[in-house]
C-alpha cells in the first residue's frame, strides 16, 4: 500500500508503549484514529498485531500506515520558538559537543521524554541544541526522571543510530555512582539476577524473576563506606534493563538512598541525604568516538549529592577505573 512505512525502534524508545510511541512521533494523530489503526491491524510490530499497551524493544519494526496529510504536515511543521531562558538553560547543561555528539549533564527531577502528566521534559527542548547543524539532535538513551548525570544525544540520525548500536553492545562503558543504605557483604562483585516487569498493587514494578525474567548483569564496587550505615558504590550495568541498578542494589540488601519505588524504610536513614532525592548519578561514559579516538565524559555530582558525600566524609576525587578486572 502506498504511504506505508516501517520504522525501527531506537534506544530512546526502549520500553515505550506502542500508543505512546505514536504520540511521540506523530503527535497530531488523534487518539480515536490511532486506536482504530491498532484495533484493525493496520499498525503492526515485527509483522504481527499488537495492543496499544504493548511495550516496544530496541530493534523492533513498527508498521506505520498512511496517516493522512494533516498529521504528516503537522509532524513536519517547525516547532514553536523556544523561550530564550529555556535555550540558555539547555545550553548550560552541555558537557561536551562535537560534530556527532552532544553530552548533557542531566539534572535530577526532570524527565528525559514526555508522557502522561509530564509537561516539561528535555526532549521537548532539544531544538535549543541544534546550533548550526542541519538536524535536530536526537536522544540516544534515557535516564530515569530522578537520576542525574551523563546523557548522550546524536547530532544526526546517522550519529544517533551508531551511538545506539554502541549502547546495545558493550562498546559503551557506563559508570554510575550511588549512595546506598548499608554495605554489601563483598567489597566488589557481579550481580547476575534476571528481571521482569510485574503489576503489583496497581503499580508496574521491576522484580527479580529467575524463571521468567530477562538476564540482567551489574558490576559493583564499594568506593567508601560510613561504618555499616551507608556506602558509596560505583555501578556498571552490562545490560540495559529498566530500573536495573535500583532493583539490583535493593536485591543485595543495600537499596539506593531515596528510592521510594524499590527501597523500604531502610532507604531513608535518618540524617543521610535528601529524602526527596534519589542518590543515583550517571557519573561517566566512555565509548569509541564516531570519527576518531575515544569519547570519555564525566558529570559532576549535583549539589544535594555532593553535600551528602561531604557529610559522610567521602572523597569524590577518587580516580581510576573501579571495575578493572571485574568485567572479564
Amino acid at each position: 500500500m502506498s504511504g506505508v512505512r516501517v520504522i525501527e525502534v531506537g534506544e530512546a524508545d526502549r520500553d515505550v508503549r506502542l500508543d505512546r510511541w505514536f504520540r511521540r512521533h506523530f503527535p497530531d494523530l488523534g487518539h480515536a484514529r490511532l486506536e482504530k489503526l491498532i484495533r484493525t491491524g493496520q499498525v503492526r510490530v515485527d509483522g504481527g498485531r499488537a495492543k496499544a499497551s504493548f511495550r516496544l524493544e530496541v530493534g523492533m519494526k513498527v508498521r506505520v500506515p498512511p496517516l493522512g496529510e494533516d498529521a504528516e504536515a503537522r509532524r513536519s511543521a517547525p516547532p514553536p520558538r523556544l523561550d530564550p531562558d529555556a535555550v540558555d538553560w539547555m545550553r548550560s547543561l552541555v558537557l561536551h559537543i562535537d560534530a556527532d555528539v552532544i553530552v548533557l549533564d542531566k539534572p535530577p527531577g526532570i524527565a528525559v521524554q514526555g508522557g502522561s502528566k509530564v509537561a516539561r521534559h528535555l526532549d521537548g527542548l532539544l531544538d535549543a541544541l541544534q546550533y548550526d547543524a542541519p538536524e535536530r539532535p536526537r536522544l540516544v538513551h534515557r535516564l530515569d526522571r530522578d537520576t542525574s548525570g551523563v546523557l548522550l544525544l546524536g547530532r544526526s540520525a546517522t550519529a544517533a543510530a551508531l551511538l545506539a548500536e554502541a549502547f546495545r553492545g558493550r562498546a559503551a562503558e557506563k559508570t554510575y555512582w550511588a549512595l546506598v543504605a548499608g554495605v554489601p557483604k563483598e567489597p566488589a562483585g557481579r550481580i547476575d539476577l534476571a528481571l521482569a516487569k510485574r503489576l503489583i498493587g496497581g503499580e508496574e514494578k521491576v522484580v527479580v524473576d529467575h524463571a521468567g525474567g530477562k538476564r540482567a548483569i551489574t558490576l559493583y564496587r564499594v568506593m567508601e563506606r560510613a561504618g555499616r550505615r551507608a556506602a558509596w558504590l560505583a555501578l556498571r550495568p552490562l545490560t540495559g534493563r529498566t530500573h536495573q541498578l535500583r532493583v539490583h542494589a535493593a536485591a543485595i540488601g543495600t537499596p539506593i538512598i531515596g528510592d521510594r519505588k524499590y527501597g523500604d524504610a531502610k532507604a531513608f536513614p535518618a540524617g543521610i541525604g535528601d529524602p526527596d532525592m534519589l542518590m543515583l548519578h550517571a557519573r561517566a561514559i566512555r565509548l569509541p568516538q564516531l570519527r576518531r579516538g575515544t569519547l570519555a565524559v564525566t558529570a559532576p555530582l549535583p549539589p544535594a549529592m555532593a553535600e551528602a558525600w561531604r557529610f559522610l566524609g567521602f572523597d569524590p576525587g577518587l580516580d581510576g577505573d573501579p571495575f578493572a578486572g571485574l568485567d572479564d
